[in-house]
């Protein structure tokens, strides 16, 4: 017997995903990641985009603000620059401020080491102008 398709649900979850990698990330971002991904790559987006986002990013027990913190203070533990500059976008979006950020740099550095905390520092250092910059830039469109 063959089992009922999910389509309506991961649809729904897809959808708030999308909303929500949009509202933290940005539209032109969440745009460019799906179309800058080709058949090896779309999946990932798919799933990161109906569970990650879709799923856990939208759950009530903490604003968008405090799961950009964290994300950003696991992606520093985890020494994942890459990473630290996307959420870095996020974290700009919500309200969180240099200093802030400074101060998670300086925190890591106690629990995740000096080589963590430096490197999340330089990419910090290296990506902020141009998403102040981007964002400067969004905000004057509205």
């Amino acid at each position: 017997m063959k089992k009922p398709a999910r389509k309506s649900t991961r649809s729904k979850a897809f959808k708030a995903g999308i909303a929500t990698r949009s509202k933290v990330l940005g539209a032109a971002y969440v745009k460019r990641a799906f179309k800058n991904a080709d058949a090896f790559t779309m999946p990932f987006q798919e799933i990161a985009t109906e569970y990650a986002w879709g799923s856990v990013w939208p759950r009530k027990g903490l604003s968008l603000r405090d799961r950009s913190l964290v994300t950003l203070a696991q992606c520093i533990a985890l020494n994942r620059p890459r990473e630290i500059a996307i959420h870095l976008r996020g974290a700009l979006r919500n309200g969180i401020s240099k200093t802030e950020l400074s101060e998670l740099c300086l925190h890591s550095f106690v629990y995740c080491g000096g080589p963590a905390s430096l490197d999340a520092f330089n990419v910090m250092k290296e990506t902020l102008p141009g998403l102040e910059a981007e964002l400067k830039t969004e905000r004057r469109k509205r």
